[in-house]
């Protein structure tokens, strides 16, 4: 049973991640290269790499430092937003884990809401624009709300992994605001958003990181 989470628990949340992105990427260029340049996976795969080299110099570390590491390694990530902004994301969970040794599910949840903080802070971006947003948005909102139903760690992960799953399929029906597809206008709807969809296997890595029943 999963009662909190530590930097062994984070650290294989994290290589939950980055196992799913690695998985997932060619899809993920497939998904960009409409109205795109197609290079969102590979930058993605970029990203997992710099995550995964931080979390392997992990030994000895905090909570803190562990997140605050994997989202500087990410921030020099080139490829368009993609490193900014998913960098930002754990760089804002980095600072809502400050003092803390380990994070029970309200503790993770609001780790969670600090990283879309962070977000919010690098991009205009509003749910409905088809980008990472509307996967964000409501993984953090489920986190949340798993935590008020008297949730625990399990569930906090497992209803984000499903909100983040629903909100990236959504942007199938969206057309692009943000990013070349933008370009494209209504040709971008139909396809759904690479950015939201590199947010759901986030999530669902995070979540199979942790849980092997997943």
């Amino acid at each position: 049973m999963l009662n909190a989470i530590g930097c062994t628990e984070m650290a294989a949340m994290l290589r939950g991640a980055a196992a799913q992105i690695r998985d997932k990427h060619e899809m993920l260029g497939k998904l960009d290269s409409v109205g795109g340049d197609g290079d969102h996976g590979t930058t993605m795969v970029r990203a997992m790499s710099h995550l995964e080299k931080a979390v392997d110099a992990a030994s000895g570390k905090d909570l803190k430092t562990l997140l605050y590491d994997v989202g500087w390694g990410i921030l020099g990530v080139d490829g368009g937003a993609t490193g900014p902004l998913l960098g930002m994301f754990f760089m804002g969970m980095s600072e809502a884990a400050e003092g803390r040794e380990t994070l029970d599910a309200s503790g993770l949840a609001a780790s969670f809401e600090a990283g879309l903080a962070g977000v919010r802070a690098q991009t205009k971006a509003q749910p409905g624009d088809k980008t990472m947003v509307d996967a964000l948005v409501p993984a953090v909102m489920a986190a949340g709300c798993a935590v008020e139903d008297g949730g625990d760690l399990l569930s906090v992960l497992r209803d984000a992994a499903n909100a983040a799953a629903q909100g990236a399929a959504a942007t199938k029906d969206m057309q692009a605001r943000f990013g070349r597809a933008r370009n494209i206008k209504e040709l971008s709807i139909g396809t759904p958003d690479a950015g939201a969809t590199s947010v759901s296997l986030i999530f669902a890595g995070f979540l199979k990181g942790v849980d092997t029943n997943a």
